[in-house]
């Protein structure tokens, strides 16, 4: 600290408290508006430097010591509550935000020591100036990726290594505050820049380790969502080779079922002809794929799969009332519908394996209901089948789909569950149908 009246004070704990505000909110999005958020950090800024003002002109060289600190631990508490992210990556972006207010304080205090002879407003201005460039640099070249980060964050944290960072940028970065600032030597400059050095190598390492996980799992939903469409593609074929020795059949004996017809005609059997059409046309249909709703695509889907389930000596219930034109693509709803299918029928051909005497069943409801979509699946299960995170492990899954099928349900607001109620497993999802598509 460089001294100075309470008014001097006062502008540098503002500077510095609107300079956390800043940079804290380019990082994190607030839980409430526009407007009250202002109102509530506004409120929050006036009360805290008013009672930094008392402290100072009270007990000067306590506060030199210790308000900087002190006053981030409140803006830390202030901060969790009105952040719309979870506590973890709350305090991770909190970190962050604390190794950039100790480099525009330190910055500053440098700067006024050591090229402008302790200068009070060029420590002043040399902040601002510091502020707004890191203000600038997240906003227009960092905050993406923190986006990004901030996702995976939510989804891989675990408390031991966040209690870890913050520890050591709290010590790293308290040793930084409290220096003896009186004499400017080359040592004391070496021990700030690697103090400076060391935490923000801990914050990028601990970036690029999230990051990687978060990337990692991307690759692993692609490679689900890739495993699901070949396996529905081999649905496809099957049905297709079928329909194709069908209809090789039906050509073969055209010609005997032409030859059955004269000789009815030409005995003039009217009654044996129509019965012998009537066997003919049940034959023919045998070949044609069950009409299970309007929806092209979710018929193909679950006509496969049903083909599939009942292939496996499965019994399977379907209630399916949806429209033609459904304001999801298709694409989603696929995604969601042969997850869910594809993970039913594995978890009963895995009971059969073990529990020949259960009978297997899967039943299957998709309905739409003003403008949400309803999805309600129930299949038998191991009854040691456990969940992990709420979500089905992936060996009795397959290893297929379900992230595929939550991450499409958020893309569109959805609510989800998984659980085993003994022996049945049962997937219920309720989400949004888009109205602007």
């Amino acid at each position: 600290m460089l001294g100075g009246s309470v008014y001097v004070a006062f502008i540098r704990f503002a500077v510095s408290l609107a300079g956390v505000i800043l940079l804290f909110s380019r990082m994190s999005e607030s839980r409430f508006g526009r407007k009250k958020t202002i109102a509530c950090y506004a409120g929050f800024s006036v009360v805290l430097i008013i009672l930094a003002c008392v402290w100072y002109v009270a007990d000067w060289e306590s506060c030199v010591r210790l308000v900087a600190f002190t006053m981030y631990m409140c803006f830390v508490v202030f901060a969790i509550f009105m952040s719309r992210d979870s506590v973890y990556l709350s305090i991770y972006k909190l970190a962050l935000t604390f190794y950039l207010l100790a480099v525009f304080l330190i910055g500053g205090l440098e700067t006024a020591i050591i090229f402008f002879n302790r200068n009070i407003w060029a420590d002043i201005i040399t902040r601002i100036v510091l502020i707004l460039l890191m203000a600038f640099l997240i906003e227009y070249k960092l905050k993406n990726a923190i986006k990004d980060f901030g996702d995976y964050v939510e989804k891989e944290v675990d408390k031991f290594s966040v209690a870890v960072m913050i520890i050591s940028i709290l010590f790293g970065i308290g040793y930084i505050l409290n220096p003896n600032i009186s004499v400017t030597t080359p040592h004391r400059l070496y021990q700030i820049v690697t103090n400076f050095v060391l935490t923000g190598t801990l914050q990028l390492l601990m970036f690029r380790f999230y990051l990687h996980i978060g990337i990692e799992k991307e690759y692993e939903r692609e490679n689900q969502l890739i495993q699901m469409n070949h396996r529905l593609l081999e649905r496809q074929i099957e049905i297709l080779e079928e329909s194709v020795e069908s209809a090789k059949r039906i050509r073969h004996d055209v010609r005997h079922h032409n030859a059955v017809i004269a000789e009815y005609v030409r005995r003039g059997q009217k009654k044996e002809l129509l019965h012998f059409l009537k066997e003919y046309d049940r034959e023919t249909d045998q070949g044609v794929v069950e009409m299970i709703c309007a929806n092209p695509a979710v018929n193909n889907i679950l006509s496969a799969y049903t083909r599939k389930a009942e292939n496996e000596q499965i019994q399977v219930r379907l209630d399916i009332d949806i429209g033609k034109n459904l304001a999801i693509p298709n694409i989603d709803l696929v995604a969601i519908l042969a997850n869910a299918y594809e993970n039913a029928i594995y978890a009963c051909m895995e009971v059969k394996k073990h529990s020949e005497e259960r009978e297997c069943f899967i039943h299957l409801t998709v309905k739409k209901k003003k403008n949400k979509l309803i999805i309600f699946c129930s299949n038998t299960c191991k009854m040691g089948a456990q969940l992990k995170n709420g979500q089905p492990k992936a060996e009795f899954t397959g290893g297929i789909g379900v992230s595929s099928i939550t991450k499409t349900a958020e893309k569109y607001d959805g609510e989800y569950d998984f659980k085993n109620d003994n022996g049945v497993f049962v997937f219920r999802l309720v989400m949004n149908i888009p109205s602007d598509l």
